[in-house]
This record gives C-alpha cells, structure tokens and sequence, in this order.
C-alpha cells in the first residue's frame, strides 16, 4: 500500500482591515478628516420665561395704575367706599358684643366669650376712613376749582413734557403762558391796591406804604 500524504493544516483567513488604521499594505484607502464645526444652535424661550415676562408686565401695569389711582381723588374715593361699609359693620358688631358682655357683667352673670375686640379701636379706624374720604373730596373740590378758573382766564391748552404727542395748533406756548400769568397777577395787584386806596380815603387812614 501506498503510503497517504500528511495532512496540510488548514489555511485561516485574513483578519479584516480596521476602519481609520492606515497600514503598508492599505494604500487608496479613506482617510477620515477632522470634525466639522457644528453650527450653534438658537435657544428658543422656554414657557418659563415667557410666563415669568408676562407676570412683569402685568406688575408694572398693575403698578402703574394704583397710582394713578392714588394720584386721582375720585378714583381713591370710590376704593374707599367699600372699606367704610365694612368698617361701619364691624363697629356695629363690636358695639353690639361688648353691650352684651357688659349687661352680662352687671346682671352677675358670666359672660362665655372671650377677648373681644375694643370698640375705641373699631371706632378709631372708621374715623381714620372718614377723615381719608373728606380729604379725597376737598381735593377733588380744589382741582374741579382749578380747572374752572384754567378754562376761564387761559382757555388755550398749554402743552406739557409729559405729553409732547397732545401739542395741537392753537396751544399756547409756555412762554407766552408764563407772561401772561404775570400780567394777570400783576393786575390782581393793581386793583387790590386800589381797593385799598380806596377804603383808606373813605375811613380816614394814612394809605400803607408801597402797597402789597
């Protein structure tokens, strides 16, 4: 018998190439460049901060008109109404527990009730709101004055800073409105000193020097 040839071991394949490694042997292969810059991205405002701008402007306008409230007579008058009703309750309130508590003292009788509240002081609160609403209607009387005696003797508007966009044709200039206040006080002047002259020749007495 022939004798059978060794068996030849068998042949492994070739491992794969590794991506991005460039050897001897791996010529015309891609070579990867750098990293592109990315493009930064535009942060759009989350409902957090377009609730918290909100809630500023609505402050700022919240603030805005309380003083103009505070700064209107009319306006303060009428947020005080409320307020007296209320005040007027609670001291009719207070009155009408400590009336009990006293009866119930005299009469030898143990009142159930604890500390209640002193009538002075509920007394004393609406007296305080009385004293604003009498002022708020004084003012609102000076200025309803005011503007009588503004339309009569200078019934042309008068343009102020703060509202350069109200300027119309026929507003005076404030120059013009200075001089004419001081002509009319000075003529104010003039017949309050002939009044006086006058009233001194009539009772006898020396006129005043100078006048006013």
């Amino acid at each position: 018998m022939a004798a059978q040839p060794a068996a030849q071991p068998a042949q492994q394949p070739p491992p794969p190439p590794t991506a991005g490694v460039s050897g001897p042997g791996s010529a015309g292969a891609p070579v990867p460049g750098p990293p592109q810059p990315q493009a930064p991205q535009q942060q759009q405002p989350s409902q957090a901060q377009l609730v918290t701008a909100s809630q500023i402007q609505a402050a700022q306008s919240g603030l805005l008109q309380q003083q103009q409230q505070d700064f209107d007579p009319v306006q303060r008058y009428k947020l005080l109404i409320p307020q007296l009703k209320e005040s007027l309750q609670n001291l009719m309130k207070v009155a009408a527990q400590n009336l009990v508590q006293n009866t119930n003292i005299d009469n030898g009788q143990k009142s159930s009730e604890g500390g209640l509240q002193r009538f002075d002081k509920s007394l004393e609160e609406f007296y305080a709101l009385c004293d604003q609403l009498e002022l708020c209607l004084r003012l609102a009387y000076e200025c309803l004055s005011q503007s009588y005696d503004s339309a009569k003797h200078s019934p042309t508007l008068v343009p102020t800073a703060t509202k350069p966009d109200a300027v119309q044709a026929e507003s005076l200039p404030y120059p013009q409105y200075l001089s004419m206040i001081k002509a009319q006080i000075g003529c104010a002047k003039d017949i309050h000193n002939a009044l006086l002259e006058c009233s001194n020749k009539v009772t006898g007495k020396l006129p005043a020097p100078g006048g006013l």
